[in-house]
């Protein structure tokens, strides 16, 4: 009888210990991601936990404190940029960018998160969709929509000329953080 008691007082001591670690993730350096992007990128996450995770970007660079990474997904690129070691946006440039794909995109985003934000700027002569996209691939023209998905991050479906058909997941509070310091020159 006294020996089970012991082992249950060490399997309650387990379990107490194990619902702390796991309530307080940061103890081991481990945080848990904003939100799990595109399969494999942890937004809001340790940028080093992915680059040991493999495999390796095919483009990197530093500035300051700011890092990118240009990881090759199929036929698409995914940029992954963070701020003092964390993942602040995850962006996924589609290859060939068209009507269809774009409206592909919206309508799956749309059908998760709502209608969200029409953020699309164009000249006032483009009133078509055919303008509209005259407009984009001549550099005078954006479409973007913009989706509040939760309180610390939001999505952007975009497509510009510099990027092509883009999809973007960015965590709100450390984009403003990079923001202020490339504002300051840090």
């Amino acid at each position: 009888m006294a020996a089970s008691r012991g082992h249950c007082r060490w399997r309650g001591l387990w379990l107490v210990i194990g619902t702390l670690l796991a309530g307080s993730s940061h103890v081991f350096g481990q945080e848990s991601c904003l939100k799990q992007v595109f399969e494999r990128y942890c937004l809001g996450g340790d940028v080093n936990l992915l680059l040991r995770q493999g495999p390796q970007p095919e483009y990197k660079r530093a500035e300051g404190e700011r890092l990118a990474y240009i990881f090759q997904a199929g036929p698409e690129r995914v940029y992954v940029l963070a701020f003092r070691g964390h993942i602040y946006k995850v962006l996924r440039s589609y290859r060939g960018a068209t009507q269809l794909r774009y409206e592909d995109l919206y309508a799956s985003l749309r059908s998760k998160y709502g209608p969200g934000e029409d953020r699309s700027s164009f000249p006032p002569y483009a009133k078509t969709a055919s303008r509209k996209l005259g407009s984009i691939r001549r550099g005078d023209g954006r479409a973007v929509h913009y989706w509040k998905a939760a309180e610390d991050w939001y999505i952007e479906l975009s497509w510009t000329r510099e990027m092509g058909l883009a999809l973007a997941y960015v965590a709100k509070d450390l984009n403003v953080e990079q923001k202020a310091a490339a504002e300051q020159g840090l």
